[in-house]
Order: structure tokens, then C-alpha cells, then sequence
């Protein structure tokens, strides 16, 4: 069942910004500016710090670990111009993938996925595309995927400072949907490994460790399937706000986000069926064991009928009073048993 991170209660009227505690962890700002020749990077200790990068003349990415602050969220909306709707989104982590236009600028939410202990998580990531500027909030800090677009733009590697805003928008969207492949490698592994113990020690932690799979998987799906009209609808923008050069990237970020949602359908239907397999090789085991039990059943059935026979204890008998009946009584018994088990291998049924 899934859990749904609400941050106000039902009948809280539209555009309302949560204000925890003063307990609660301050966020952390920082802020990258850059152009082709210099690039500069500082965390900021006050919000008033930044409202200076909006008419800088070069490129401003703001990104903010921690969401809780509303006063914070509503000076910087304020500043730039955002939209109170938004930025209550922001704070509501259950959304859904997708961007919003607004009147001059774009509301991107997106998921980041990665595998903490081999589950599956998930952080929201919420993005402010401007003329001048790109706002990012994540929920916390130290987990995210961008260090390798900040090291491209410290090292000025590709097209990293030589485009606008739009394009690092766009650097940072596609480094959350590739980090969905190493997130699906891990499970395509335990998808491996499950199978393999299925088919071999079928037991039910096996079971519950196939619908935790069942559970990831859908939720990647959930994540991964808006992924892709996110990126459709940015490569369409007809605001300005993305560039001729930055849609060619953006159809090669859709591509990879198809690609990821033909892997989980696929690893879908691999799980979808690993329930018969358990099944199937519970039936198989079963079959295994009654068929051992057969065929020792079958093999004591002489035997059993010999010693039922001299257990009577006639005096009549004349075996009884040969000294050897016993040990040939044995003999006999021996041979008939490897006798049956030789009929049985023969015939194919050991």
C-alpha cells in the first residue's frame, strides 16, 4: 500500500506553505554562476543573498536541500516571480512527474531514484525554469545525482558553459532518468538471483522477497512512465524558454526515458511469472519426494511379504529348521530390492 506524504490537512485552502518547528534542519542554499570563461560556486547564509544572480548576466542554477522552511519558499517566490501553487507542490512530495507553464517560467517535478540497502527509494526533485535563472529543490541533501553535471561545469567539459539556463535544465533531467539504469541493473541482478533460488531452494522468503521486487518495480514505473511526457513536453516548449539546440538533447533524454520504462515492463513480466515458477517448482519437488517414497514403498512390499510369510511360524515349515534359512532368507531379500532397483532404472523412473 502506498503512503502519501500530505503536508496539510484536508480543506487547507490552496497555495498554503507549512512552517515547521524551529527544530527542524535550516536548508542549505547554494549557488552556481557561470559563463563560457568563469564559473563560481558559494553556499549562501541568507536567502536575500541571491536575489543579486537574477540580473547578473550569467547563467544562475540556486539549488536548495530541505523544503520545510514555508517563510523561505515565499521570499523566493516573491523574488522571482514563482507561483504560489508551485511552490505549495514543492513542499507536497507525492507529486507526480510533470512541468507546468506559467506565465513566465516552467515548474518541473521530477523523481530520483536510487537503491538504499537493495529497496528501491525515491526523492522528489522540483526545478524553476527562468529567463534568467534556475531555482532546484530537493527534499534532503548528500544524496542527489548532479555531481556530475557540477564537475562538467567546473571543468567547462561539452556544451556545459557554453548554453543558457535551459540547457542545464536539461543536464539535470537527464542525469535523474540515467540514474534509473543503474537502479534497474541492481534489480535485473536480484531478479537473477531470485529466479536461480527458485528454481533450486524454493522457500518462502522467497516469496516475500519477490513481491518487495513486485513493489519496486511498480513504483519505478509510477516514477518512470510521466518521466517521458515530462521530456515530450519540454521538447515541444512553445514559450521560448527552451532553445532550438537544447530540444535536439531533450529527444535523446526521451529516448532514454523510453528505454527505462521497456526495461521495467520487461522485468514486470519476468516477476508476473516467477510466481508460477515457485509454484512449479514446488509441484516439481513434491513429485520428486512422492516418487522416492514409490519406489521405497514398492521395494518393501516383497520384503514384507517374505517376512510375513515365515513370521506365521508353522512347524510345517521345513526352512524353519535348516540352519542357514535365515541368512539365505536375507540373501534373497537383498537381491530382490537391488533387483527392483535396477527394473526401476531401466524403466526410467529413478
Amino acid at each position: 500500500m502506498f503512503k502519501f506524504a500530505a503536508q496539510h490537512k484536508p480543506g487547507t485552502a490552496p497555495a498554503t506553505l507549512v512552517t515547521p518547528d524551529r527544530a527542524a534542519t535550516p536548508p542549505v542554499i547554494t549557488l552556481i554562476e557561470y559563463d563560457v570563461e568563469t564559473i563560481e560556486e558559494k553556499k549562501m547564509a541568507r536567502i536575500e543573498d541571491l536575489f543579486g544572480c537574477k540580473t547578473s548576466g550569467k547563467v544562475s542554477w540556486i539549488n536548495i536541500d530541505g523544503v520545510q522552511d514555508g517563510e523561505m519558499l515565499r521570499a523566493i517566490g516573491a523574488h522571482f516571480g514563482l507561483h504560489p501553487l508551485a511552490l505549495e507542490d514543492v513542499q507536497n512530495s507525492c507529486q507526480r512527474p510533470k512541468i507546468e507553464e506559467y506565465a513566465d517560467h516552467l515548474f518541473i517535478v521530477t523523481k530520483m531514484v536510487y537503491c538504499d540497502e537493495k529497496r528501491v527509494a525515491s526523492e522528489q526533485v522540483s526545478m524553476f525554469l527562468g529567463r534568467t535563472f534556475l531555482i532546484t529543490f530537493q527534499e534532503q541533501g548528500g544524496r542527489d545525482v548532479f555531481e556530475p553535471v557540477r564537475n562538467r561545469l567546473r571543468n567547462a567539459r561539452g556544451f556545459a558553459r557554453t548554453m543558457g539556463n535551459d540547457y542545464l535544465a536539461y543536464a539535470l533531467l537527464d542525469a535523474v532518468i540515467d540514474h534509473y539504469f543503474p537502479v534497474l541493473e541492481t534489480i535485473g541482478e536480484m531478479i537473477e538471483e531470485l529466479e536461480d533460488e527458485l528454481l533450486e531452494h524454493p522457500t518462502r522468503d522467497s516469496v516475500g522477497r519477490l513481491h518487495e521486487l513486485k513493489r519496486a518495480l511498480l513504483q519505478l514505473r509510477r516514477s518512470a512512465w510521466p518521466e517521458r511526457e515530462l521530456v515530450n513536453t519540454m521538447a515541444r516548449d512553445e514559450m521560448g524558454l527552451i532553445a532550438h539546440e537544447t530540444k535536439m538533447f531533450l529527444r535523446d533524454c526521451y529516448d532514454h526515458a523510453i528505454q527505462i520504462m521497456d526495461v521495467v515492463e520487461s522485468y514486470r513480466d519476468l516477476t508476473a511469472g516467477m510466481m508460477d515458477l515457485y509454484l512449479s517448482s514446488l509441484g516439481m519437488r513434491t513429485n520428486e519426494i512422492m516418487r522416492v517414497l514409490t519406489v521405497v514403498t514398492s521395494i518393501f512390499i516383497p520384503l514384507t511379504f517374505i517376512a510375513g510369510i515365515y513370521g506365521m511360524n508353522f512347524a510345517e515349515m521345513p526352512e524353519l529348521k535348516w540352519r542357514y534359512a535365515y541368512p539365505v532368507c536375507m540373501v534373497v531379500m537383498v537381491l530382490i530390492a537391488i533387483a527392483m532397483l535396477i527394473y526401476f532404472r531401466r524403466k526410467k523412473w529413478l
